[in-house]
């Protein structure tokens, strides 16, 4: 029974097919369920730091299920999100019931389509990182597995990271920061890549010139198919959905740092340089993405077996809860800064 808990992943699609199925308030239901019914469990079923042993850790990191779950995601979001298009298309619906469909599409694209999508990216064979891909497509952030993946795990808690918020830095300003920073470095790490394999910046290889033929056809299928509303609810859903991942993005790593030792060179990547989550709910909703100590210390894991770090600073809240707490900047600040590492506050004020 305990390996098919992740199954509680699909609580969010569920979520957001109550949306496209409803009208009126009921629009929001994928709202409800994310940001009310899930911080509220997380309550209620606390928080779980035990580690697996070695054999389970053995046994569980080559069990197909766990790879089957994250693969169900793609037919899943595809689908989901066809029948929302569909939706928009065919119902008149009032301003505030467009923004629950919209708001209720980007949870899920945010949830079981990026969170997975990244967990997927990190995977060596070709067919995973694929459906990695497939499903950045319809969050129009494709080049973000290029950033993460190149970008963003090595240089992670320095100023050079475009995902790592400042500390005292609003949520508001690191989704300008983030997202137009980490837009750039794609490009710049895409160029270093094809260097490396010899080859020209104008080559078939360059897979950010695809990224950018592949969304704009995929915007165009959804015009065609589902005309404009179908369109702007397309946008809408995407640009949400990379808006939660900001949002992710900056509770994961908020003012943490890591800092040059005297060969000029930053310290190793270490537990403590992310912020730690093990609320049981929200670890098996995101696969395991709260342990996110443990995934940037040895980011070749699967989420099945990550560990709990005793030295990871650790959130006082759960993902759900804590994204919507960085919305109100005051709020956020007089919550977390106290939880921030005394000696990294020390040293970014000398610094």
């Amino acid at each position: 029974m305990r390996d098919v808990k992740y199954l509680f992943a699909y609580t969010i699609p569920l979520s957001a097919f109550a949306s496209f199925a409803s009208t009126g308030i009921w629009t929001y239901s994928a709202v409800f369920y994310a940001f009310l019914v899930l911080p509220i469990l997380d309550v209620v079923t606390g928080e779980k730091t035990e580690n697996l042993k070695e054999d389970d850790v053995a046994y569980k990191k080559t069990k197909w299920i766990f790879d089957a779950m994250l693969y169900l995601n793609v037919p899943i979001v595809f689908g989901l999100l066809a029948y929302g298009l569909h939706k928009v298309q065919t119902v008149e619906f009032a301003t505030y019931e467009w923004v629950g469909l919209a708001l209720s599409g980007g949870i899920l694209l945010a949830t079981n389509g990026i969170n997975v999508a990244h967990e997927l990216g990190h995977r060596k064979p070709l067919a995973e990182r694929l459906m990695s891909k497939l499903l950045y497509m319809p969050c129009l952030y494709m080049h973000f597995f290029i950033e993460h993946n190149y970008g963003h795990h090595l240089h992670v808690a320095t100023p050079e990271d475009p995902a790592t918020a400042r500390y005292n830095q609003t949520v508001y300003s690191f989704w300008f920061t983030s997202v137009t920073r980490q837009y750039v470095s794609a490009w710049k790490l895409q160029s270093q890549l094809l260097k490396r394999q010899g080859r020209r910046f104008l080559s078939v290889k360059n897979d950010m010139f695809w990224y950018h033929l592949i969304q704009p056809a995929y915007l165009l299928g959804v015009y065609m198919l589902f005309g404009m509303t179908g369109l702007l609810f397309a946008l809408a859903v995407g640009v949400i959905a990379f808006l939660f991942l900001e949002c992710i993005n900056y509770i994961e790593h908020y003012g943490l740092r890591r800092f040059k030792t005297e060969s000029g060179r930053y310290e190793i990547v270490k537990p403590y340089h992310s912020w730690n989550s093990n609320f049981n709910i929200g670890r098996i909703t995101l696969y395991e993405l709260t342990r996110h100590s443990d995934h940037h210390f040895r980011s070749t894991k699967k989420y099945q077996v990550l560990d709990s770090h005793q030295e990871s600073p650790t959130l006082p809240l759960g993902y759900p809860a804590s994204i919507l707490l960085s919305l109100a900047p005051p709020l956020w600040f007089w919550i977390m800064n106290p939880h921030v590492p005394q000696e990294m506050k020390q040293r970014l004020a000398h610094d």
